[in-house]
């Protein structure tokens, strides 16, 4: 029997449809593997905000993950809002638990709109029990700044705060520079393999809203794939970037709209 690529989404519901899961099982639909979830949160939001975040028990989470992978199985994990320390340690336990490998850690920590979406003690716990279990972590530059303690506002100050995330137990660190000031944005992945810089134009779009949930949900479709890290980092930014331009003329509601993750169908 054959089957598709599988990767499982833990992570929080927007109910806006742009981010979280939402926009993690678009993204894994794109790339033609097989989705699953297990939710974390439930948030009422929308292009101009969140107004609301229920977290899910810890051991619902635990069973929601227990059910997918005893029996359909796990090729790649994508880790998104975990809002409490307790829901952290449910996910590091499963991964365990389950031997999961090729794990994506998205580590949300404040929306588009600005919401801040993490409690603060739930931090450290992310950095001690998830850092070293995943294959890769993703934050952009404002998470990265408040990790590590520092703005980080230069694109040369990239191979340092990715160098510091990695002393952090990161095992390999994707640093998105979409939040860097002037025309081209560079993103850095460092890892043991070493480091690589991509470079690209700023897209000019107001549909920013989920860019950070497809970029890693994209890479970990490429690591279900069996792409190295570096190459599925590298058809994930091909792919988002995709999707922010067919999406720049689009006005769905009045705040960050949401990216066009079917635009390969339309291209």
């Amino acid at each position: 029997m054959t089957h598709p690529p599988r990767v499982l989404s833990i992570a929080g519901s927007d109910s806006g449809g742009g981010a979280g899961i939402q926009a993690d099982l678009k993204t894994f639909s794109a790339f033609g593997c097989f989705g699953m979830t297990a939710i974390t949160a439930i948030t009422a939001q929308n292009t101009q905000g969140v107004r609301a975040i229920q977290a899910l028990p810890p051991a619902l989470l635990a069973q929601q993950i227990d059910a997918v992978v005893e029996d359909i199985g796990v090729d790649a994990v994508k880790i998104g809002m975990l809002h409490g320390p307790d829901i952290v340690r449910v996910v590091a336990e499963a991964i365990d638990r389950h031997r999961l490998n090729r794990v994506v850690l998205d580590p949300v920590m404040v929306a588009t709109s600005g919401d801040r979406l993490i409690a603060e003690e739930t931090v450290a716990v992310l950095v001690s029990d998830l850092f070293p279990r995943a294959t890769v972590i993703t934050p952009n530059l404002d998470e990265a700044g408040w990790l590590l303690g520092r703005v980080i506002a230069r694109a040369d100050a990239l191979p340092a705060a990715a160098a510091d995330l990695r002393s952090m137990g990161a095992n390999g660190v994707l640093l998105k520079g979409g939040h860097l000031s002037g025309p081209v944005l560079t993103d850095l992945l460092l890892d043991d393999t070493g480091s690589t810089a991509w470079e690209g134009a700023r897209i000019d779009t107001p549909n920013t809203h989920g860019t950070g949930c497809t970029l890693s949900s994209a890479i970990a479709c490429g690591l279900a794939r069996g792409l190295a890290l570096r190459d599925a980092v590298a058809q994930a930014r091909d792919y988002v970037r995709g999707a922010l331009q067919a999406s720049a003329a689009w006005r769905l509601g009045n705040g960050h709209g949401p990216l066009d993750h079917g635009w390969q169908t339309r291209a």
